[in-house]
């Protein structure tokens, strides 16, 4: 078989075990959406506002993304680590290939069907509004900006057990959120947090999604703070996968 039919091979597995919990999936769904529903619903002057409410569904699609990237990669492979049958799949001679790439589809997948009951309640309880042309280029900028987060969350995977995983994902995720403008608008944010944030690769991400929905631009340095991130996960992803393989099958 090749890469590819062993990759989808890989994700249809990795997808069915996933259901298998369905807490999980209906997490993934729910909470984007009840935060849309709860808190910017009710909000007449944000969900009256076709621009405020677009970006409100913007934002907290960002966060819908990176959320499901951190656990699916982060705590999925941490969880894996601590099979018996991983360390086995491992020392296949079709190498890492197959199954990141199955990895990387299945979060995929699950990042963007968390996206459906978000986008379903803007469309039908608020004023949030976007031409076919932006919605597909937004679908492509989520891919982008999920990446950064992908490779965090390979890094804590391979890095830390799978209790621990758990512990560290939430601890980073919530508060990156936050200062990131993903559950209230960064504009109120006062200045030194503003600063504080537009550093972070959750603004970053938020901004740049933003834009592409509402045409409202980005900050200057949104695109290479996300880049600079980027790389640096992906070292990050790359030494915790060479470390665990070194000390687990040395």
């Amino acid at each position: 078989m090749s890469t590819l039919q062993l990759a989808a091979l890989h994700t249809k597995y990795q997808v069915l075990e996933t259901l298998r919990v369905p807490v999980a999936v209906i997490g993934n769904l729910m909470f984007p959406a009840l935060a849309m529903f709860f808190f910017v619903v009710p909000q007449q002057s944000v969900a009256g506002n076709p621009i405020a409410a677009t970006a409100a569904v913007g934002q907290l699609a960002m966060f819908a993304v990176m959320s499901t990237c951190m656990f699916t990669f982060g705590v999925g492979a941490a969880e894996d680590r601590a099979l018996p049958f991983d360390p086995y799949v491992r020392t296949l001679p079709a190498g890492p290939a197959p199954r990141m790439i199955g990895r990387m589809l299945t979060g995929g997948f699950f990042a963007f069907l968390g996206l459906v009951p978000l986008v379903l309640i803007g469309w039908l309880f608020t004023e949030a509004t976007v031409t076919p042309g932006r919605f597909g280029l937004a679908l492509l900028v989520v891919v982008g900006v999920a990446l950064p987060f992908l490779g965090l969350g390979l890094g804590i995977g391979y890095s830390t057990s799978a209790k621990a995983a758990i512990a560290v994902v939430q601890v980073i995720l919530f508060p990156i959120a936050f200062a990131g403008g993903l559950f209230m608008p960064p504009q109120i944010f006062p200045d030194w947090l503003d600063s504080i944030s537009q550093v972070l690769p959750s603004r970053a991400g938020r901004d740049l999604l933003v834009e592409t929905l509402t045409g409202v631009e980005a900050y200057a340095a949104a695109l290479p703070v996300l880049l600079g991130w980027g790389v640096l996960f992906t070292a990050f992803a790359l030494w915790a996968y060479r470390r665990d393989e070194g000390r687990r099958f040395r």
